[in-house]
């Protein structure tokens, strides 16, 4: 398996984020040649490329951080219960100092192409400057949320002053101090940002398509006498997350929201609303997210809670969705998100009704009116799941393109393998469970670990799914996901960006549980991988 020509690898990684770094780490464990591509200058992914004010986790800190090395648990201290991005990114280069993963890994490399060689049954990956990698394996971790997208507005170029994506914010610092800033988008980035933007601004003007339901955070630091106790409950942090429906420290309460009393339900709610976390969304009644009573029900509790903390009665019903139920697309999680809207810096536009026709040297206009910016941040999302694929020219048997595989939604092995795309593993895939990301990045890993290891024990060099075992596959995530109210809803976890063009839902997510995924996973290792093609 090993050829030592410099650019002749057994394993070329694409990505340098939370699951390439580990997928690094446990490849180099069986004494495998690896390369890691990664466009960016340092380690992170996600944590990298996201540096816009606000960013951070929606996850405990303690629940997201990797589980597999003792001293890394013991030696790093999380300062907050649910940690800023500037902290995250520490973090990040601090395992990959701690375990050299550098020297494997080539920064400013971003990847064009992939092709696979059927006659050596290789991969060869080109990356923009035209340097070529070659690998029996290849291995993408590129995200699923990885692909920023810009909205499809005009002028874009034509403004003057200071313009950002969020997901690609600038490593040095950013001073919205006596601006006038316009913020378009209010997704979970938006919030976050919004949030930052407001306290310094001149003047904020929000442009809002259709808002998120978002809950309270309820961040705090944690105190040094909490430290070690939070480090004794990590064994019992993760197994909590390995029992969870979606691997965070929340799982749905067994009770029906229908079964209980309006008195119970309402302290119920008021308990989960006022608690740190996901709770509200992923520690709910179990049949909120599947009845459409109870979730209108708990919609309505939402949107109370909205009008209380809004001031103008008007502002407060635009910032309230109406065109779906709570929890049925990701709910951002806020510190004083709404209260932001009561402050006489900040302006909201209901860009619905007036939607912004193009961007101008100075600003933008709507239908209705002509604004005047120094800055313009866009809040616009991602082209989700898919679309870290998309932008990478991968091509298997037969030359046939990714894409052209996936017309009419993604369709893999346990989102993990292809058919048509041998030796080739995605991590975090279409199809994988998602979740708390980091929990299912490590059991991904580690499947993807154990089948190499299950190969080169045996000599072998090619591995290939099955027609067969991918429609069973993507019939188990169609069936996983029946009942779900969120599947009628458009969003970029229905596959739904219209920045990208993307207008149809398809079966973008597995639904199901984590549990009942690591089990159907699991079942292919124990049984020798024999529904795999391998030789």
């Amino acid at each position: 398996m090993n050829d030592h020509s410099p650019n002749v690898f057994d394993v070329v990684i694409i990505g340098a984020g939370i699951s390439g770094m580990y997928q690094l780490h446990k490849l180099r464990g069986l004494g495998l040649k690896v390369i890691v591509l990664e466009a960016g200058t340092g380690v992170g992914g996600t944590w990298y490329w996201n540096r816009y004010p606000g960013a951070r986790f929606d996850s405990e800190s303690y629940s997201y951080a990797y589980s597999f090395d003792q001293e890394l648990l013991d030696e790093w201290d999380w300062s907050e219960h649910f940690a800023a991005q500037p902290e995250t990114l520490r973090y990040l280069n601090h395992v990959a100092d701690k375990l050299d993963l550098r020297r494997d890994i080539r920064f400013n490399a971003r990847v064009s192409a992939a092709d696979y060689d059927e006659g050596d049954q290789s991969w060869t990956v080109t990356l923009e400057d035209g340097d070529r990698y070659t690998a029996r394996f290849m291995v993408t971790a590129i995200g699923p949320l990885s692909s920023p997208t810009m909205p499809l507005i005009p002028g874009i170029d034509d403004f003057k002053g200071e313009s950002f994506h969020t997901g690609l914010w600038p490593k040095g610092p950013v001073s919205f101090e006596g601006k006038r800033v316009a913020v378009i988008g209010t997704g979970a980035t938006g919030v976050q940002t919004i949030q930052e933007v407001a306290k310094t601004a001149k003047t904020l003007t929000v442009f809002q398509r259709r808002p998120n339901w978002c809950a309270p955070l309820h961040n705090a630091k944690i105190t040094p006498e909490e430290q070690p106790a939070l480090k004794a409950r990590y064994p019992e942090i993760f197994q909590r997350c390995r029992e969870t429906f979606s691997c965070f420290l929340h799982t749905p309460d067994p009770r029906s929201a229908l079964e209980v009393s309006e008195a119970e339900r309402e302290a119920f709610w008021e308990q989960r609303y006022n608690e740190p976390g996901f709770g509200i969304w992923q520690g709910n009644f179990r049949d909120v997210l599947v009845d459409r009573t109870a979730n209108r029900m708990l919609s309505d509790f939402v949107a109370k809670k909205i009008r209380e903390r809004v001031n103008d009665p008007a502002v407060a019903e635009l910032l309230i969705p109406k065109d779906h139920g709570f929890g049925t697309r990701r709910v951002p999680l806020e510190t004083k998100y709404y209260e932001v809207y009561n402050q006489p810096n900040v302006r909201l536009v209901d860009a619905l009704s007036t939607p912004i026709e193009r961007i101008t040297p100075t600003g933008l206009e709507t239908a209705e009116e002509a604004f005047a910016f120094d800055m313009i941040i866009y809040a616009t999302g991602f082209d989700a799941i898919t679309g870290s694929f998309d932008r990478i020219d991968i091509r298997g048997e037969g030359g046939q393109t990714l894409k052209e595989r996936w017309k009419g939604g993604p369709k893999t092995f346990l989102g993990v393998m292809v058919e048509g795309f041998p030796n080739m593993f995605m991590l975090v895939g279409p199809h994988t469970a998602l979740g708390n990301i980091p929990r299912s990045i490590e059991y991904n890993v580690e499947w993807v670990t154990g089948l190499m290891a299950h190969m080169r024990d045996r000599d072998l060099t090619f591995a290939a799914t099955t027609g067969e075992a991918v429609a069973d596959w993507t019939e188990t995530v169609r069936k996983a996901g029946e009942g779900l109210l969120s599947n009628e809803v458009d969003s970029w976890m229905t596959g739904v960006n219209r920045n990208a063009g993307k207008t149809e839902r398809i079966l973008a997510r597995y639904s199901g549980s984590a549990v009942a995924y690591r089990e159907r996973c699991d079942a292919v290792a124990r049984d020798g991988y024999r529904e795999l093609r391998l030789g």
